[in-house]
């Protein structure tokens, strides 16, 4: 009885071992690279124009994604803003990337512009924020890159003030 006990005891510890290992591994790594691919991306910006991923590189970023039929990400759109527009004298860059079309982003744009740069990534963001560390591809998603350009924090879910504060104290 005893060396049953042990063994499911033993089993039970391994277990929870490799969930916390799993758990760590999609909140850190996620499966995904550096982040170093996105750099030499361009997008396409719902009032016209190009955004190059490469002129915001050596400053902290926040590239958020997001979409106008998603209620939580339309939710933490105005935190974003007000995030962009405290800390961009300090350096911070903020991107929305739209997991849209152009049509709807533009109407949203229109009646809650932002201050922060759009870029349109199309049902393709879904695939690019994967290959950030989204396994799931949900929304809302953001990650966060440091100076170096390299991948800082991820967050999937609504973005909280003490996110903002946490990334703006540890992101130099």
């Amino acid at each position: 009885m005893n060396r049953r006990r042990a063994l499911l005891g033993g089993t039970a510890v391994a277990a929870a071992a490799a969930g916390a290992g799993v758990a760590w591994w999609r909140t850190h790594a996620g499966g995904a690279g550096d982040g170093a691919t996105i750099w030499p991306m361009r997008f396409d910006q719902p009032n016209g124009g190009n955004l190059s991923l490469a002129d915001l590189r050596g400053k902290p970023l926040l590239l958020n994604f997001w979409a106008t039929w998603c209620p939580p990400c339309v939710s933490e759109l105005p935190l974003i803003d007000r995030f962009y527009r405290d800390q961009q004298a300090r350096g911070w860059q903020v991107v929305g990337l739209a997991v849209d079309n152009l049509a709807p982003v533009r109407e949203f744009l229109a009646k809650r512009p932002v201050s922060f740069a759009v870029g349109l990534a199309g049902v393709e963001g879904v695939a690019l924020s994967r290959s950030l560390g989204n396994a799931g591809g949900a929304l809302p998603f953001s990650v966060v890159f440091d100076r170096a350009g390299g991948i800082a924090q991820r967050k999937l879910g609504v973005i909280q003030p003490e996110d903002l504060q946490r990334w703006v104290s540890t992101i130099a």
